[in-house]
């Protein structure tokens, strides 16, 4: 076990809630098809002026708030996004730092491994404080709604905005990751991909450059491996598991990782019908919503499994102290 506590986690929808129905309609589709075909009801879309560091900070802020801390005790902030800020030099950290009132007192530290990102964070982040550096703040901020347009309605019609946080600290008796398995392929044919601007010289758009069905089972083959290989290092059953928050890119991909891992559906937070596809937003958006609406007690197990661009994939598994 690598000792380490969740101290505090927050989340936030920025912007209005835009309906699958307006973007169907915009595109010429009929609504009720594409909300079946998405399994999205909304998304939001963070208003055009919004900044990211200034939208990292404040769900930070309420992090640390659930935590009972103050910015100026975290020893190292990691600021997650597929899409980074508005800037890339230097790190998005620095500016999430900056609008928390930070001045040398701790580090910032961009990461960004697509979909992935929030559990690569939680690794990194878990050993930090089982050697010491602690308490260390996670912030991940994806705005999809600025990396589609309507000429491509494939991402047009799933992205959406989200920003969640979590804070993590020493570990009381018997808390902490059982288990963490984290993998990349790079080797497999990329399936969705944004290009650098500065190198091809134009605005980029995110695109799917394999199927529905292609990036389906690319997803099982690495959520199921990621899965069973967690909980055989963790010598545990998916039926020793009481929560179990998956990526949440879609809700017809939902309903198959739900099915094909076999989970039962009162031990999963379903959110992307409300939030769309949020990239590495989408498992620490569900854990907040798991702590803030379920009974989670001393003892139990969260499994969080996903998989990403890269292709990434993995799996952690946490307990819960006393």
């Amino acid at each position: 076990m690598i000792p380490v506590r969740i101290l505090g986690t927050a989340s936030m929808l920025p912007g209005r809630a835009v309906t699958t129905e307006e973007l169907s309609r915009q595109l010429g589709r009929e609504p009720a098809a594409m909300m079946r075909r998405t399994g999205i009801r909304t998304r939001h879309w963070a208003e055009p002026e919004a900044k990211v560091a200034e939208l990292g900070a404040q769900v930070l802020r309420q992090a640390l708030e659930v935590a009972g801390l103050e910015a100026r005790q975290l020893r190292r902030l990691l600021f997650v996004s597929s899409t980074g800020g508005e800037i890339l030099i230097p790190a998005s950290a620095n500016r999430v730092s900056a609008a928390l009132g930070l001045a040398g007192t701790c580090d910032g530290i961009d990461l960004n491994n697509a979909c992935m990102g929030f559990l690569s964070a939680f690794d990194l982040a878990s050993r930090c404080v089982a050697t010491g550096l602690s308490p260390v703040g996670i912030v991940v901020v994806e705005l999809g709604s600025r990396i589609v347009d309507a000429s491509d309605a494939r991402p047009y019609l799933v992205f959406g905005d989200a920003v969640a946080a979590a804070v993590l600290g020493p570990a009381r008796p018997g808390e902490g990751l059982l288990s963490s398995v984290l993998a990349n392929d790079g080797t497999l044919p990329p399936d969705t991909v944004l290009e650098h601007p500065v190198f091809t010289g134009r605005p980029e758009k995110v695109r799917f450059h394999v199927s529905r069905d292609e990036i389906l089972q690319i997803a099982m083959n690495a959520l199921s491996t990621a899965t069973r290989t967690v909980l055989d290092q963790a010598r545990v059953t998916l039926a020793d598991i009481q929560w179990v928050l998956p990526h949440q890119p879609n809700g017809a991909m939902l309903r198959a990782i739900v099915e094909g891992l076999g989970i039962a559906p009162e031990r999963i937070v379903p959110v992307v019908e409300e939030t769309g596809s949020v990239g590495a937003a989408s498992i620490p958006v569900s854990l907040d919503r798991l702590w803030r609406t379920r009974p989670v007690k001393p003892g139990d197990r969260i499994l969080m499994v996903g998989v990403g661009a890269g292709v990434s994939h993995g799996a952690l598994l946490y307990q819960v102290g006393e």
